[in-house]
């Protein structure tokens, strides 16, 4: 889900609030709540972002709706962004979520948490190092290799895995409403963009078997 609105919102401050003090809507007529809220993201954003990135958060008063909310001043590789975080986001099912996920991880991590595989350690501050970090070392010695399709292989590769009758698999595949399929087919492999991409996100948590 923060993948998904990673698109609105930088992923290094989504993830930070996973481990920040949640903010109501009715938290931001009191400016003093909202300023001890921001001053806990900054700390931990700052020390989750890279090189690359910095942040700064500020309080501004939404004189309108009377209201105080956070902005966030970012500049990644140089370029600046602005960020406000006004009561459409703290009201919507996307903050509840990851503010729910922060109270579940709340305390679980102490000073001096780290990951353990085999003999090797890595001392860690947040979950996200501790999969970056494990899966880094589940790739160690491992090459991957990508292919548009099965001309691109070398016939070595093609027969172990796509030829080999010892490990191939085959299906037969039967069509029973001939309009149906032609028009899923139509809407995954066609040239209209809009269709394809909201079938991907209204159906793609429902995958039950994924064949990569």
């Amino acid at each position: 889900m923060i993948g998904r609105i990673s698109r609105l919102y930088p992923v290094t401050l989504l993830n930070a609030l996973l481990y920040s003090p949640g903010l109501s809507v009715e938290a931001l007529t009191d400016k003093s709540a909202v300023e001890a809220w921001a001053k806990v993201v900054q700390v931990r954003v700052s020390n989750d972002a890279d090189a690359s990135e910095r942040f700064l958060i500020e309080v501004v008063e939404d004189t309108e709706h009377r209201r105080f909310l956070p902005q966030i001043e970012l500049v990644a590789h140089g370029v600046p962004y602005t960020y406000r975080l006004g009561a459409d986001f703290f009201g919507s099912g996307e903050y509840r979520t990851i503010n729910s996920m922060a109270r579940t991880l709340e305390d679980l991590l102490e000073v001096g948490a780290y990951i353990q595989r085999g003999e090797k350690q890595q001392p860690i501050s947040n979950f996200q190092q501790a999969l970056d970090w494990l899966m880094a070392e589940a790739r160690r010695g491992t090459a991957i290799q990508r292919y548009k399709g099965l001309g691109e292989m070398n016939p070595g590769q093609l027969w172990e895995t796509t030829m080999d009758p010892e490990a191939r698999r085959m299906l037969k595949v039967t069509i029973e409403d001939a309009i149906g399929a032609d028009q899923m087919f139509t809407c995954l492999m066609g040239d209209a963009v809009e269709p394809r991409r909201e079938f991907i996100e209204t159906n793609a948590l429902l995958v039950a078997n994924l064949d990569i």
